[in-house]
């Protein structure tokens, strides 16, 4: 006879909404899986909103899946799980990746099944979708602020800023040590640490100082 699957079970709810208890979902979801036969291996609650990156067991969660503690995580809904339809699919891929299975209890989706796989085609599409979408506003907006007169590239940064990248590089610091000691982006250092000659970007740079 087969080990029953281990279950996680993940709820959520928002300090912004008073009066909620997860013992509501969770209810929900025990009951769904004694009835599928599952192990509950773990319940993972966090309290805050879904667009906070401090969730610390959601953070758990996906450990413990990496770890390989469990074989399907369990959630309310969707919005309960990720902030957003790319977060979600996100999820979901490094899941399947781990070979973890995913179930969200009110959107009757179960990647155990044939139909569950069908809807996480779907979800993709969409996420994919979303991303052309939002890629082509950016893209328009920046073409228009051209069109106007304004500036769409990055702010330079101060030229002592920029002195002191180059000059910490030829002592023999890696630019990741570099965009931490002087608090600019890793890609900020790592430009100003390129040679002038035949680096279009550089060349660039250069040609603004002078």
């Amino acid at each position: 006879m087969p080990k029953p699957k281990r279950v996680a079970l993940y709820a959520r709810v928002s300090t912004h909404e008073k009066g909620q208890d997860p013992e509501t979902q969770l209810r929900q979801l025990r009951e769904y899986a004694e009835r599928r036969g599952f192990d509950t291996v773990g319940e993972y609650v966090d309290v805050g909103s879904g667009r906070s990156e401090d969730r610390p067991e959601y953070k758990r969660l996906l450990a413990d899946a990496r770890r390989r503690r469990l074989d399907v995580v369990l959630v309310w809904r969707y919005d309960r799980f990720a902030r957003s339809t790319q977060a979600l699919i996100g999820g979901l891929k490094e899941f399947q990746a781990l070979g973890v299975d995913f179930i969200s209890y009110q959107e009757n989706v179960d990647t155990t099944t044939p139909q569950g796989e069908m809807v996480y085609g779907f979800l993709a599409s969409i996420a994919q979708f979303e991303s052309a979408l939002i890629s082509e506003r950016v893209k328009a907006g920046m073409a228009r602020a051209k069109a106007e007169g304004k500036r769409v590239s990055r702010p330079r940064i101060p030229e002592a800023v920029q002195g002191e990248i180059r000059s910490l590089h030829k002592e023999g610091v890696s630019v990741n040590q570099i965009s931490k000691r002087l608090g600019v982006s890793y890609g900020t250092a790592w430009n100003y640490t390129r040679p002038t000659e035949g680096h279009p970007r550089a060349d660039a740079i250069s040609s603004t100082q002078t």
